[in-house]
């Protein structure tokens, strides 16, 4: 499995963990410096949470709020396009992974963990992207057999799961003759999920149905089969040889005529009333056996959904700008307190040495996005490839600078 870019420790975590490497008497000043430059990265992505609410609140499912004015379809299109791309950027930025249509066909094919099988109507999308951050693989106790077997499996676990999917408009549907039952024909939902085995991202989707397993239905067509016989031998099985008889001297198989009294017809009556019951409680052990598997699909998502539509890029703003504050705080005080100029390479791999040798936390460290940050902010100094960290003292001048000039009304 391939390491993350994902760094698994909160933004005060990390400011702890590089306030270490700098001497006691530095330290006051590399506190200062960390909440200037957490603060300006705060106030950019309030700009970007801006513009996603914005572009969102034509399509919003859960709005309490009226529009201003009436958007046309045009508009309301082209606001779901900028919302998508602005919305695909900050998952990435909160170094989220795009789940591959590989994954996806492998999550439909693969055995579900809760063992429901899912079916889903991908024709019913316009377009549908899932996104998944921290990939571990985790073992599990599955019982068989009535528990009479146990069997371990390893499957691969999301620790985030985020969805975004848009619906095909009324037209479709109409075609289709099916009524949408829980959204809008032509509507964005956003949902985040957590803890979500790779084998069960189908369950994820908004119109899976739950579908019998060949062997549910295979030990519900045996029992129906024993159970059926059983009734037609002991409570039909005289009205059946009596009705075949009669049958066949009206098609003049046999000469004997055969009598039918009212004895005989009560006793054919009572009998199809038992296998019709019979029929009627095989199918109810169908349907609960349905209303089950649906109940442990309800159980499983209730307590892996983590936010929904608008909550969901309030959370994901949140982690991008945490993303983004680790990242840069890190590769600065790394550089800084190298002494030395460095490449880009030698400052990534030093950085990635220190979190596996140091915190036994191997992963795979964005440095171009940190090095990006800290030379828009002018935190850094560039000599070719060699770069190198302004000091604390002219670092925080800069950042006070850039913080004071935002406005200049």
């Amino acid at each position: 499995m391939s390491l993350e870019r994902f760094i698994p420790f909160r933004k005060s975590d990390v400011i702890s963990m590089c306030q270490s490497l700098f001497i006691k008497e530095e330290q006051p000043s590399f506190i200062e410096f960390a909440e200037l430059f957490a603060s300006v990265i705060h106030f950019e992505y309030h700009k970007r949470l801006e513009v996603l609410k914005d572009n969102y609140a034509p399509f919003d499912p859960n709005a309490d709020t009226q529009l201003l004015k009436s958007i046309s379809d045009d508009e309301k299109l082209t606001c779901q396009k900028t919302f998508a791309q602005e919305f695909a950027s900050i998952l990435n930025a909160a170094n989220y992974e795009i789940i591959t249509d590989q994954d996806l066909q492998d999550a439909l094919t693969e055995e579900s963990l809760f063992k429901v099988r899912l079916e889903v109507a991908f024709d019913d999308f316009a377009e549908v992207v899932f996104y998944r951050r921290g990939a571990s693989t985790k073992n599990e106790t599955l019982s068989t057999w009535w528990g009479l077997r146990k069997q371990t499996i390893s499957f691969t676990n999301y620790d985030r799961v985020a969805v975004f999917i848009r619906f095909k408009d009324a037209a479709h549907f109409a075609n289709k003759k099916i009524k949408p039952v829980g959204f809008e024909p032509g509507a964005t939902i956003i949902k985040l999920f957590q803890n979500v085995p790779k084998a069960d991202l189908e369950m994820l989707f908004p119109n899976s149905e739950v579908r019998m397993r060949p062997i549910d239905k295979v030990i519900i067509g045996a029992s129906a089969a024993v159970g059926g016989a059983v009734v037609l031998v002991t409570k039909l099985g005289a009205s059946i040889i009596l009705v075949a008889a009669l049958i066949s001297y009206w098609l003049g198989l046999r000469n004997d005529n055969v009598e039918f009294n009212q004895q005989h017809l009560i006793s054919l009556g009572l009998g199809l009333g038992l296998f019709g019951s019979f029929i009627f409680k095989e199918w109810s052990k169908f349907k609960n056996r349905k209303i089950k598997f649906m109940k442990a699909l309800a159980d499983n998502l209730y307590f892996k959904n983590l936010d929904n539509n608008a909550g969901v890029f309030h959370t994901i703003i949140d982690a991008a700008e945490e993303e983004d504050c680790k990242e840069a705080i890190i590769a600065y005080s790394v550089l800084l307190n190298s002494k030395a100029q460095l490449t880009s390479e030698a400052l990534d791999s030093e950085i990635e040495n220190w979190f596996e040798q140091t915190y036994h936390c191997p992963l795979d460290f964005e440095i171009a996005d940190a090095i990006a940050k800290l030379e828009r902010l002018d935190l850094i100094e560039r000599d070719g490839d060699y770069i190198s960290a302004r000091t604390l003292d002219d670092a925080k001048a800069r950042l006070d600078a850039r913080w004071d000039n935002f406005y200049q009304y």
